[in-house]
């Protein structure tokens, strides 16, 4: 599970198994997962509305370079 980014104490990740799904970013131990076209939070596992509000927005910033990275590992 390639490492994106690191903000803080949150950890950007996707899995390498999932290049048949849409593109998406996560963030470990208390899961969030989130499609990255039109970026829309898909699930999540122990986030507060609060972290989950703060998540949305750090994932909108910076979703040119989780773009990248998942195109970049699946070769799109």
């Amino acid at each position: 599970m390639p490492t994106v980014l690191r903000i803080g104490a949150f950890r950007f990740f996707f899995y390498s198994n999932e290049n048949g799904e849409p593109a998406d970013i996560q963030r470990d131990r208390m899961l969030a997962k989130f499609w990255l076209r039109l970026i829309v939070l898909a699930s999540s596992t122990r986030f507060s509305p609060h972290n989950l509000r703060k998540l949305t927005s750090l994932v909108k910033e910076n979703e040119e370079i989780f773009l990248e990275a998942w195109n970049e590992y699946f070769s799109i």
